[in-house]
């Protein structure tokens, strides 16, 4: 039971709440009908747009993607399977190994963030500085600093 008092609920924070869950879930369809156009989950295709960025160590890959390393093996080991990411060692430290894409990953992760329209569409209609003013408040909104 909660001890505290029951405040008045902001009908404008209710209203952003749903519209950011309507983005997400958006987002995220798009995102996995794209992704099985190219034979991939949603999850693989994550990953890969992730490792597109640069390679990084399946632990970090399972925080961003917020899941448990095993499942990041798993999801590494398919695209492995299909030529799309690597394996290698970690250049700083040989005992821990990177996931990398390959230059047939890096052309599917670009064809699969072309083919995203949802976002891309929106955004266009804001002005840059309306995009900045966005993207800095959802980074205060995750408790991130602004460059």
């Amino acid at each position: 039971m909660s001890t505290r008092s029951a405040e008045p609920i902001d009908p404008v924070a209710l209203e952003v709440v749903e519209l950011i869950g309507d983005v997400v879930a958006r987002y995220h369809e798009e995102y996995d009908e794209a992704a099985s156009r190219h034979s991939l989950t949603g999850a693989q295709a994550r990953v890969l747009g992730l490792l597109s960025l640069e390679p990084m160590p399946m632990r970090r890959i399972a925080r961003r993607l917020k899941c448990e390393p095993s499942n990041v093996t798993g999801i590494v080991d398919r695209l492995e399977a299909r030529g799309l990411v690597e394996r290698r060692p970690d250049p700083s430290d040989r005992r821990v190994k990177l996931a990398a894409v390959t230059d047939r990953g890096k052309d599917t992760a670009r064809l699969l963030r072309d083919s995203l329209d949802f976002a891309r569409e929106p955004l266009a209609g804001l002005t840059v500085a309306e995009r900045a003013l966005l993207r800095d408040l959802l980074r205060r909104m995750l408790g991130e600093e602004t460059p």
